[in-house]
């Protein structure tokens, strides 16, 4: 049996996700590999170098520095979330990302990305991290937009949930056949189409197939999780989601409702933490 671990993205909403994880990990539930998107990616990371509570710790610790995310690091530099101080200052300065223990632990961690000249969803392991390695998951989370291009080697990249959103089957194709999936819309959730679809189209007209991607994403978005609730059903795999909406912005400054939305995965973890222990038999 190979246990996986799947975190789909949505920005804040991600911190409901980090709140499940912290219970997992303070409760000693233990993972062959994680897979995650965008803020999936930017959090799941410390899960294999096991840092419960930094992901809260750090959100709320900048949530109001201009020098992390906001309107003035979008017109300084391009990008929402500041490109070297959010990625790279913080984990190597501030709130110290664990490096030896991600290094030395076998857990896979993997990251999704998007092609922007295909359109196709890019798959990458990271067994080490290095400032490479923090790119790869700064290029998971880059929104169009909302971001800058990110450039590794020859690719050229954005955020990951553009392709795939919910990679259950490619960890599936890695032969991990009991996967627990993260998502962070509630029950019932149906993506819409995208509006202003000429003028999106103007912006991006110099990357149509980024600009394609974002009004199809709801069809891929919809059939991927429909699938990981089949996958759930027959007993494949075990999703857990927040119960109602959890009504935060994708770029938030308030820490009170980071620390809520924290919280509400702590507490549904917390409930479910004897249905998780059976599903992956621990």
């Amino acid at each position: 049996m190979r246990r996986g671990l799947v975190l789909e993205g949505g920005a804040m909403r991600g911190l409901f996700t980090a709140g499940i994880m912290d219970v997992m990990m303070e409760n000693d539930i233990t993972f062959d590999g994680v897979v995650g998107v965008s803020a999936g990616a930017c959090f799941g990371c410390n899960y294999k170098s096991h840092q419960p509570g930094r992901v809260i710790r750090y959100n709320t610790q900048f949530a109001r520095d201009p020098r992390y995310s906001g309107l003035r690091s979008w017109l300084k530099t391009g990008n929402v979330f500041n490109a070297e101080f959010a990625y790279h200052i913080v984990p190597t300065t501030y709130d110290l990302f664990d490096f030896d223990t991600y290094n030395s632990s076998a857990m896979e961690f993997h990251v999704v990305c998007t092609d922007v000249n295909t359109g196709q969803a890019v798959y990458h392991a990271l067994p080490q991290m290095s400032h490479e390695g923090l790119e790869w998951i700064r290029a998971s989370a880059s929104l169009p937009l909302a971001a800058r291009v990110v450039k590794i080697g020859e690719r050229e990249m954005l955020d990951g949930g553009l392709a795939d959103s919910v990679p259950l089957p490619y960890f599936q194709q890695l032969g991990y056949d009991r996967n627990i999936v993260i998502l962070t819309r509630p029950p019932g959730y149906v993506k819409a189409p995208m509006g202003h679809a000429r003028l999106l189209r103007w912006l991006l007209r110099k990357r149509p197939v980024v600009a394609h991607a974002m009004l199809n994403r709801h069809v891929l978005y919809n059939r991927q999780v429909a699938y990981a609730h089949s996958e759930a059903a027959a007993g494949r795999a075990l999703v857990l989601q927040p119960e109602q909406d959890l009504g935060i912005p994708h770029v938030c400054h308030d820490a009170a409702l980071m620390r809520h939305v924290y919280e509400t995965g702590r507490e549904l973890a917390e409930r479910r933490l004897p249905e998780v222990r059976a599903f992956l038999d621990l």
